[in-house]
């Protein structure tokens, strides 16, 4: 696709996809009423309309919201293509998520039959009002969880991504072999040390960075201060793009919520607040199977975590809302994943008597809990939790959980992270493979909660600012095979992946953006 042609239509699925929108009718209602003030003149109408739209802050809102559409849009497909390769362009990809889907659904529908539990069911007067009582305090309730098990855990999808094969490719090719010592046994186009190195040029050992300056001998004002004041200036332009450049460096502790809320467009509008308002209301009227599995993953997870326990009932909200939220079908437009459908008594479904369930498409594993978690030491208003945990699910969070071949997908990131120990940790991979420790057993569980619930959460906030800096996911790969490199000495002594677990058992202690740096700019190549 030409160039200009493929500019039109990015611009017009931009244009189509904000029209209709809260910020279109209030462009639309400052635009009528501007007309009516004696600054704007006939003779040069569309310009003194958008001057005035520009200095009442409009044009810079429209500017963040076309800026969020890009991010999320897929990028242009040739015309001949078919629409599933806007989804996912391998067919074989389409195949295996296909095949993961039917077992998840499978799983949900057998847990019901088994349980004897409807998948949705409205809850009668006393209970919506014994709930909306104990909304707040959610985490004081004990349902009987026990014959509820999670639909699946990472080690389940491992398996699945372990059995990936590209029916093109010919296995007996000994160059092909030999590049498949790992677990990943499809190939995908991912960066080596010195691509990573162009791609992450703000991370140089050269350049300043929080997570690390603040550590050192030297004051803090030398860099920590000019970037504070730095990031109050791009607060006060309100710029998503500026906000996603600036927080590559970083994101200082009392502007992080501010800049990760810009980046991700997400403003808290009193229509933010009432559609929270809405799916709470949702939950109050429909008790889904689904909900269940929310409360036990929780209990399992964050509860039994020193750093989130105490947001236990944020959890139990922001899960349970999301759960009914179908505006989040929308992201399934760009992912290789499609939402399941099920028979739901007392719903009137489509045509053939289905309908998507849960209502947002996505059914909660072990360890779902733990994207919202660390979010929590950010926002205290229900509301704005819930924006920016859905943003960056639609955005991020979907990728480390569904089979495709995007360079932010999981199975890209463990290609990346087994070609980054071979590469230039031979010796310790070939040692941990020989020991029947194979890494990626390991590191995965790490890279598909994005290390939530692994590293300490100043650490871990870090690291995402990085994530949202870069818009990829693909730092996640590299931060594993770090920590591998720096625990590379006692690894070499194991003999078994029990023991290599034990040495890799706790995080908590690491220094996320030392690591990173070293690994990628201290290493020899």
């Amino acid at each position: 696709m030409e160039e200009g042609a493929e500019l039109s239509v990015v611009v017009s699925q931009v244009v189509q996809r904000l029209r209709g929108t809260h910020l279109h009718s209030h462009l639309e209602r400052e635009a009528k009423e501007c007309l009516h003030r004696p600054e704007i003149r006939i003779e040069c109408l569309k310009e003194d309309v958008r001057n005035f739209l520009k200095k009442t802050g409009w044009e810079r809102k429209l500017q963040n919201a076309v800026y969020r559409e890009l991010h999320v849009l897929p990028q242009p497909s040739h015309a001949a293509a078919p629409p599933e390769h806007t989804k996912e362009p391998l067919a074989y990809m389409r195949k295996a998520q296909a095949c993961w889907e039917k077992r998840i659904l499978k799983s949900l529908n057998s847990m019901s039959t088994e349980l004897g539990v409807p998948l949705a069911r409205k809850r009668p007067v006393r209970e919506q009002k014994e709930l909306l009582q104990k909304w707040s305090e959610m985490g004081t309730n004990e349902p009987d969880l026990s014959h509820f098990r999670p639909v699946y855990a990472p080690k389940d999808f491992l398996e699945v991504l372990t059995s990936l094969r590209n029916p093109n490719l010919d296995s007996s090719d000994e160059a092909s072999c030999r590049s498949h010592l790992g677990l990943i046994q499809v190939s995908l186009n991912v960066k080596d040390i010195p691509e990573m190195r162009e791609f992450f040029c703000e991370l140089s050992l050269e350049k300043g960075q929080l997570g690390i300056d603040d550590h050192t001998s030297f004051p803090p004002d030398l860099f920590e201060s000019d970037h504070i004041c730095l990031g109050k200036k791009v607060l006060s332009e309100q710029d998503s793009a500026a906000a996603q450049q600036y927080s590559r460096q970083g994101c200082p502790t009392g502007l992080r919520a501010h800049l990760w809320a810009l980046i991700l467009n997400c403003s808290n509008d009193p229509e933010d607040v009432m559609h929270y308002e809405q799916l709470k209301a949702g939950v109050i009227n429909h008790d889904l199977l689904v909900d269940n599995l929310i409360y036990k993953d929780v209990k399992l997870t964050a509860s039994n975590d020193d750093y989130y326990f105490v947001f236990e009932d944020y959890l139990y909200q922001v899960l349970l809302c999301f759960s009914r939220d179908t505006a989040v079908l929308e992201h399934f437009n760009y992912s290789s994943a499609t939402p399941p459908t099920c028979h739901t008594k007392g719903q009137s479904g489509a045509e053939d008597g289905t309908s998507v369930y849960p209502p947002n498409g996505v059914v909660p594993f072990h360890g779902f809990s733990m994207y919202v978690a660390p979010l929590c030491f950010l926002y205290k208003e229900p509301s704005q939790l819930y924006s920016v945990f859905r943003e960056m699910y639609v955005r991020y969070f979907f990728r480390l959980h569904s089979i495709s071949s995007s360079p932010s997908g999981i199975v890209s990131l463990c290609l990346q992270f087994e070609k980054l120990l071979q590469v230039y940790l031979p010796q310790l991979f070939y040692h941990l493979r020989e020991t029947g420790a194979q890494p990626l057993r390991i590191a995965f569980k790490w890279m598909v909660r994005a290390f939530s619930g692994y590293l300490a959460t100043d650490q871990l906030l870090l690291l995402w600012d990085r994530i949202l800096g870069y818009d990829s996911m693909e730092i996640l790969a590299v931060l594993a095979a770090a920590v591998f490199a720096f625990r590379a000495e006692n690894l070499m002594e194991v003999t078994s992946l029990a023991a290599a677990e034990a040495v890799l058992a706790d995080l908590s202690t690491l220094k996320v953006m030392p690591l990173l740096q070293i690994f990628l700019f201290a290493t020899v190549i």
